[in-house]
C-alpha cells in the first residue's frame, strides 16, 4: 500500500503479545505495524453475479452450475441489477465516492477453481471510490479511510481429502457476487483491526446486503501488515494473511506475525512480500506464495461486458432505502432511552436485537429494565441455543407481558427470573406458568396481615428489639413472612404492612 504519515501509530512491544514465534529475543529497534484490511463480502442475491444460478450455500457440489459460471465456450455474462444496488447501498452507507462510470475487467490468474481462467473484478473503474468508516477502539473514535469497493465474481473451492488421497473442485460458488472492501493503511494495532472489522460487519448485516456470516465464507478478511522503524514515514514490506474466519484468528495472526516480522527485522532479516496462511492449529502463519502484483494479473476491460453508467435519480432513490446504522443507533439509545454506552453496544451489535428492544420499550416503557432483561435472561438463552433474536421463541411481546406481571405485582422478579427459562422452552404463555407453578404473588392486605401477626406473635425478642432502635432486624421479620408465605408474598407489600404493624 502507498506511503502514509504516521498517525497514531502504536510501537511493538513483544511483551504484548505473549511468547514470540522464533526462540531468539534479539530484537534492538523499535518497530510500529501499519495495517490495511481487504474484506470479501458475499453479497445477498438469490443468484450469481453474471447468470441466474442459486447462491445457496451447503448443497451438493457442482449442482448450482450453468455455461456461464462454468466458463463454457460461447456462454456470456448478463449483470445481476442486484448486486449492484447493493454495492451502491453499501458506498452511500461508507460515504464513498461513487464512481458514475464504471467497467468490469478480466484478472488473468490459473488456478484449479477458476474455471475461465480468469476472474471478472473491477480494476482502474471500480463503483465505489474513496470513502470512510468511523470505528470506536477503547472509548476513542476514529476514521479508517476506504480506498475503494469493487464488485466481483467469487471463485470456486478446492476440497481436499483429508487421507491426501486427492482433491475436488466445486464450483457451487463460482461466480458468488461479492463486494470487495479495501481499506487505506490506516489501522495500527489488531485491536483496531478487530474493531474495523467488527463495525464493518454491523453495518452490511444492518444494510441487509451480506449476513456476515464468517464460517461460510461470507465475510472474509486478508490483512496486509508491514513494520516500519518507530518515527519512520515509508512504509516496510508488506505481508498479506488468508485463511482468517473469525475474528479472534484475525487478532491472533495479526499478534503471530508482527512479532515474527519484529524479529526478522530485529536480527538484520529481511521481511518478503509474500502471502501466508494462519494455521489455526499451530498458532502460526505459513507461506502460502509470493505475492503477486498488480501488473501480474494482465487486467484489461472485459469485452462481455459494457462499462456501468450509473443514474444519479435512481441513487437519489436508494439513499432513502439506507436504514440507521450501528453508530447513530447506539448514540440515539444513550441519549433517547439513558442507557449506557455498554448497554447500548450490546443492544444495538445486532440489527434483530435492536429492533426486538425497541419493540418492547413500545409496549413497556421502561427501558433499563428491558435492557436489563435482554441483556441478562434473553441473552443468556440465545446463546445457549446459537438462535438468533429474530428468531426467539419469546417474542417482544411475551417479554413485554412478563414484565408487566412483575410490574403490577402479579409475580414476584424473582420468580419471573426463574420462569423465564422455561418460557423460552415450552412457548406458554407468562400468565399460563405462573398459575400452572402457583406463583401468583400475594398483594391483599388483608391476607398478608394475617400472616404478619403470626409471624411477629412467634419472634417478639426481634420486635422488641426493632422498637428499640435496632430497624436492621426488619429485614430478618421480612423474611420469616415471605418463608411464611411460601415466598408469594409481595415483599414491597410486606415490607409497608410490618412498618405499620410494628409502628402501632
Amino acid at each position: 500500500m502507498e506511503n502514509l504519515a504516521k498517525s497514531g501509530a502504536t510501537a511493538v512491544d513483544q511483551s504484548n503479545f505473549g511468547q514470540a514465534p522464533g526462540e531468539s529475543r534479539y530484537n534492538p529497534m523499535t518497530f510500529e505495524p501499519v495495517i490495511g484490511v481487504e474484506v470479501h463480502a458475499q453479497l445477498r442475491t438469490r443468484t450469481k453475479l453474471f447468470c441466474g444460478c442459486p447462491t445457496s450455500f451447503g448443497l451438493p457440489p457442482n449442482t448450482q452450475v450453468c455455461p456461464v459460471c462454468l466458463g463454457l465456450p460461447g456462454s456470456l455474462p448478463a449483470l445481476n441489477q442486484r448486486a449492484v444496488e447493493m454495492a451502491v447501498r453499501t458506498g452511500l452507507a461508507l460515504n464513498c465516492e461513487l464512481i458514475f462510470s464504471n467497467q468490469f475487467s478480466r484478472k488473468n490468474y490459473f488456478y484449479p477453481d477458476l474455471p475461465k481462467g480468469y476472474q471478472i473484478s473491477q480494476y482502474d473503474l471500480p463503483i465505489c471510490g474513496p470513502g470512510w468508516l468511523e470505528i470506536s477502539v477503547h472509548g476513542k473514535s476514529k476514521k479508517v479511510r476506504i480506498r475503494r469497493a469493487h464488485l466481483e465474481e467469487d471463485a470456486g473451492k478446492n476440497v481436499h481429502n483429508e487421507q491426501g488421497e486427492g482433491s475436488h473442485v466445486d464450483l457451487n460458488r463460482a461466480g458468488t457476487p461479492l463486494l470487495e472492501i479495501v481499506t487505506e493503511p490506516d489501522l495500527y494495532s489488531s485491536d483496531e483491526v478487530d474493531a474495523y472489522l467488527k463495525a464493518l460487519r454491523d453495518l452490511l448485516v444492518y444494510l441487509n446486503v451480506c449476513d456476515g456470516n464468517m464460517e461460510q465464507g461470507s465475510f472474509r478478511c486478508e490483512p496486509n501488515v508491514s513494520l516500519r522503524p518507530q518515527g519512520q514515514d515509508t512504509l516496510g514490506t508488506k505481508v498479506e494473511l488468508k485463511n482468517i474466519n473469525s475474528f479472534r484468528y484475525a487478532k491472533d495472526a495479526l499478534n503471530y506475525e508482527i512479532i515474527r516480522q519484529a524479529e526478522l527485522l530485529g536480527e538484520g532479516g529481511a521481511v518478503q512480500q509474500e502471502t501466508r496462511l494462519w494455521d489455526v492449529n499451530k498458532g502460526q502463519t505459513a507461506v502460502m506464495r509470493s505475492k503477486e502484483a498488480a501488473h501480474d494479473y494482465r487486467y484489461f476491460p472485459d469485452p462481455d461486458l459494457l462499462p456501468v453508467t450509473l443514474d444519479s435519480q435512481w441513487i437519489e432513490e436508494l439513499s432513502h432505502t439506507i436504514p440507521e446504522l450501528p453508530s447513530s443507533r447506539l448514540q440515539r439509545f444513550v441519549q433517547d432511552y439513558h442507557l449506557s454506552e455498554y448497554d447500548a453496544a450490546v443492544l444495538t451489535d445486532s440489527k434483530g436485537l435492536a429492533d426486538y428492544f425497541e419493540s418492547c420499550v413500545t409496549h413497556f416503557p421502561h427501558p433499563k429494565t428491558v435492557s436489563n432483561w435482554m441483556t441478562g435472561e434473553l441473552l443468556r438463552e440465545l446463546n445457549a441455543s446459537g438462535i438468533s433474536p429474530e428468531a426467539s421463541p419469546v417474542s417482544p411481546e411475551r417479554l413485554v407481558e412478563l414484565l408487566q406481571l412483575v410490574d403490577s405485582g402479579t409475580v414476584s422478579l424473582k420468580a419471573a427470573r426463574e420462569l423465564f427459562p422455561e418460557l423460552y422452552s415450552t412457548g406458554m404463555t407468562p400468565e399460563q406458568l405462573v398459575k400452572e407453578k402457583s406463583l401468583v404473588q400475594v398483594s391483599d392486605e388483608g391476607q398478608l396481615n394475617v400472616i404478619i401477626e403470626e409471624v411477629l406473635s412467634k419472634h417478639s425478642a426481634q420486635v422488641e428489639q426493632y422498637r428499640g432502635g435496632k430497624e436492621a432486624v426488619l429485614g430478618f421479620l421480612v423474611g420469616q413472612v415471605m418463608k411464611a408465605s411460601k415466598g408469594k408474598a409481595n415483599p414491597g407489600k410486606v415490607n409497608e404492612l410490618l412498618k405499620c404493624s410494628l409502628a402501632s
